[in-house]
C-alpha cells in the first residue's frame, strides 16, 4: 500500500484532515504525519483534533512518500512562510505522484509556484489567488489535473476520497 506524507501545522480544518486520514488508512495506506517541528502537537481549528507531527518537514524527502495530502483551514497560509515546507511541496507537485489537496491546500502551492497552466479547484475566497498564479480555477467538487487532485472544501470531502482513493489503486 502507499506511504502518505500529511503535510500539516496548527489550525488545519478539523475535517479536510480526519476524514481523508480515516479513509486511506481503512484502505491500508501508511499516514506519515510531516511538519514543522517533529514530535510537536498541532491542534485542529474548530474541534482541536490532535495530531502528532512525525517527522519535520526539513528531515523529509518526495522520495520517502507515494502521495500528499495537504488539508485546509490555515495550516496551509501558516506553512507558506516556511521555506522547508514550500520546496517539499513543490517538489511533490513536480514529481508526478499524487498531491490531494483541499479548501486553503492551494496558498501552499501558490506559494511553490507550480500550479501555472495547472487545472485545480480550492475554496472561494483564494479563487484569485489561484488564477493569479497562473492556474485554471474550475468550481467543481473535485477537479483532477494529471497528479494533482483537488476540492473546494468539507461538504466536497467524501467525493475528495472517493477520487483520491482511486488514484492511490
Amino acid at each position: 500500500m502507499s506511504k502518505i506524507a500529511i503535510i500539516i501545522t496548527d489550525m488545519f480544518e478539523d475535517e479536510e484532515y480526519t476524514e481523508p486520514a480515516k479513509a486511506f488508512k481503512e484502505a491500508g495506506h501508511e499516514l506519515i504525519h510531516i511538519g514543522l517541528e517533529k514530535g510537536k502537537i498541532v491542534k485542529g481549528k474548530k474541534e482541536q483534533t490532535p495530531v502528532n507531527i512525525d517527522k519535520a518537514v526539513k528531515d523529509v524527502s518526495v522520495n520517502d512518500f507515494d502521495a500528499l495530502l495537504i488539508p485546509g483551514g490555515y495550516s496551509p497560509d501558516r506553512l507558506r512562510v516556511n521555506k522547508n515546507a514550500v520546496q517539499f511541496a513543490g517538489e511533490f507537485l513536480k514529481s508526478g505522484k499524487p498531491v490531494f489537496a483541499i479548501c486553503h491546500a492551494a496558498q501552499l502551492l501558490i506559494t511553490a509556484q507550480v500550479l501555472k497552466g495547472r487545472k485545480i479547484t480550492g475554496w472561494k475566497s483564494i479563487i484569485q489567488d489561484i488564477k493569479n498564479a497562473g492556474a485554471e480555477y474550475i468550481d467543481q467538487e473535485v477537479v483532477e489535473d494529471i497528479n494533482l487532485i483537488s476540492s473546494r472544501g468539507p461538504h466536497d470531502i467524501p467525493k475528495f476520497i472517493e477520487v483520491s482513493l482511486k488514484k492511490l489503486k
